[in-house]
């Protein structure tokens, strides 16, 4: 077994926490993952796991290998990557990860336009939330991400950026004397960067309404629709909505926000990014311009 087939052994042992799910994944006995871990382990001289009742657990140096194992594993697909792109930047490939909202609404019509004038650059899309998003840009699982504006703690480029505004929506039956102290406030899951505004804007205006947590951003709109209650949401995200009817802007002290979305890379882009970038940038119907230089951290 190849020293990136057992990384990949420890990392996906990591990420799903037991030997049989691993092996799972990996579509491999567990006998073959707990050969590789155990390869790792005589390698450096240190375990990496431990027995947990009938299982095993990362000890913490595991976890801390793992994490560079993640990063190795990235790096080494970045590498194979960047070097066939410099070769032939129209056969190569890009990998994109989105949080949910943009993956649902900005991502088709970008990569549509894309792909229609590079058809030969392959094309793999991750949507989830921040974070998840952020550590696999950190990580070099993916060359490019579409989100918010990037952790201070990330080390990448802002490429381009787009408007968005975070407006309150609700049914029409609520708007007529809206207070929201007294509303149920429809959130986001865990984790999500419109979840965390929310969470902040009402801190802020010292509210404490009802709560209703749903498991996507399709599922918060339509529940607002249905009249359960009344979110935060980026307003392009319920165009369609707002134009027929079915939810209104609500008045809410704080609000419009706006929380442009960035297209975000590798310090260093390969070729076939760079494609991509400069397509979005030079069709304004994409509704993308460069970045500024205090919005390009490329230093994190």
């Amino acid at each position: 077994m190849t020293t990136q087939a057992r990384l990949r052994a420890l990392v996906e042992l990591a990420d799903t926490g037991s030997v049989r799910a691993a092996a799972r994944r990996l579509v491999v006995t567990e006998a073959t993952v707990s050969a590789a871990v155990s390869a790792l382990a005589a390698e450096i001289g240190i375990p990496l796991v431990s027995r947990d009742g009938r299982g095993v657990r990362l000890t913490p140096a595991g976890v801390r290998y793992a994490d560079y194992a993640r990063r190795i594993l990235g790096l080494h697909a970045e590498a194979l990557a960047a070097a066939r792109g410099e070769a032939d930047p129209e056969h190569g490939t890009i990998r994109v990860a989105a949080v949910t909202t943009a993956g649902e609404h900005l991502l088709p019509g970008l990569l549509a336009s894309f792909r229609g004038a590079h058809p030969a650059v392959t094309l793999g899309l991750e949507v989830a939330p921040r974070g998840v998003v952020w550590p696999m840009l950190a990580n070099h699982e993916v060359d490019l991400v579409v989100a918010g504006r990037p952790p201070p703690t990330i080390r990448a480029r802002v490429c381009a950026v787009s408007p968005n505004t975070l407006v309150v929506v609700g049914p029409p039956a609520i708007a007529t004397g809206f207070d929201p102290a007294r509303a149920t406030w429809l959130l986001r899951e865990p984790g999500s960067g419109v979840r965390a505004t929310t969470m902040n804007l009402l801190q802020g205006l010292d509210l404490r309404p009802s709560e209703m947590t749903l498991g996507s951003h399709g599922a918060v709109v339509a529940a607002a629709v249905a009249g359960l209650g009344v979110t935060l949401v980026s307003g392009q995200a319920v165009h369609a909505q707002l134009e027929s009817g079915a939810l209104v802007e609500l008045p809410m002290p704080g609000t419009p926000l706006a929380r442009p979305w960035h297209v975000v890379s590798q310090p260093v882009p390969t070729a076939p990014t760079k494609l991509l970038v400069e397509h979005l940038l030079a069709h304004q119907e994409l509704g993308w311009r460069a970045a500024g230089p205090q919005e390009d951290e490329s230093d994190g």
